[in-house]
């Protein structure tokens, strides 16, 4: 049995994935849109019907659903734990720009960096370094 992760986007998916893999060093191994489906019909949309990219050892599932349908995540996040702490600034700053902050990055008594965003493509993140534990 395997969990995913499918993240729906209100007619960016393509873009977001694209960012993702250029700047978390993920691997987009499908995108499809709706053209490109077997049997589409003339005129078909350029939405992603099924997306999947490696990040890390997770496998993300992406889609288009129509914009009377998206809503951005409220109560479920990415869970992204990096190797430093300038890492965890990096992408901190890369996801927070034209975004929203909910927990500015920070050190904490569990982690030298963390913080919570919600991204430009409506994705929330929870971004650490995590201390050694002993």
């Amino acid at each position: 049995m395997k969990l995913y992760t499918q993240l729906n986007f209100g007619g960016n998916c393509e873009e977001a994935f694209r960012f993702y893999e250029k700047h978390l060093g993920g691997k987009i191994t499908m995108m499809m849109n709706q053209s490109e489906a077997p049997g589409a019909k003339s005129g078909a949309g350029k939405a992603i019907i099924h997306a999947r990219m490696n990040i890390g050892d997770t496998e993300l599932i992406g889609n288009d659903v129509p914009g009377t349908v998206f809503q951005k995540m409220r109560s479920v996040y990415l869970y992204l734990s990096v190797d430093s702490a300038k890492e965890a600034e990096r992408v901190h700053k890369l996801l927070a720009e034209g975004g929203e902050v909910f927990m500015p990055m920070e050190e904490t008594f569990y982690a030298s960096r963390f913080s919570m965003i919600r991204d430009r493509f409506g994705v929330s993140w929870t971004i650490i370094h995590e201390r050694p534990r002993p």
